[in-house]
């Protein structure tokens, strides 16, 4: 632990910085992507795919990623249109939209918008209701009259 700490320091620390100084408090806001990657509990391929999407662009000193603040804002902002029920591409042109309208980090959601996305939201959890009293059914149709579980049995 102590040596990851030790590289990461030495990754952030300003190169011309002479010895003694202490680094701008700003630095100690940076993660890495493994850091980051353990904070939310996402995957390096996660952070890795919204890179490429064009959704997060972290600092890069060689080939290390580094999410200063804003990108971590960002990426809450990608995880929450994401719990809602958005797609990336919705997601994206929310937050450039955001972005362009205000300082503060937020998904720009038009009233219509809202609303469109509680009716798919709502129509999915019908699906997901018949889906599981069919499952549920199937089961107690496998368990049959003496509650063993049977062998296993085509849904019908």
């Amino acid at each position: 632990m102590l040596i990851e700490d030790s590289r990461r320091s030495a990754l952030l620390a300003p190169k011309s910085r002479p010895f003694g100084v202490e680094r701008p408090a700003s630095d100690s806001d940076f993660m890495s992507i493994g850091d980051v990657s353990r904070s939310y509990g996402l995957s390096l391929r996660a952070l890795r795919f919204y890179e490429e999407r064009g959704l997060l662009q972290p600092l890069r000193r060689g080939v290390t990623r580094l999410y200063d603040t804003k990108t971590r804002a960002r990426l809450e902002l990608i995880l929450k249109g994401k719990q809602l029920g958005f797609t990336l591409t919705e997601i994206r042109g929310m937050i450039e939209e955001a972005e362009d309208n205000s300082a503060s980090p937020s998904l720009a959601l038009a009233p219509g918008q809202v609303l469109d996305q509680i009716a798919l939201l709502e129509r999915q959890r019908h699906d997901l209701d018949i889906a599981i009293e069919e499952l549920r059914a199937t089961h107690l149709r496998m368990l049959g009259s003496d509650g063993a579980t049977a062998p296993q049995a085509a849904v019908a």
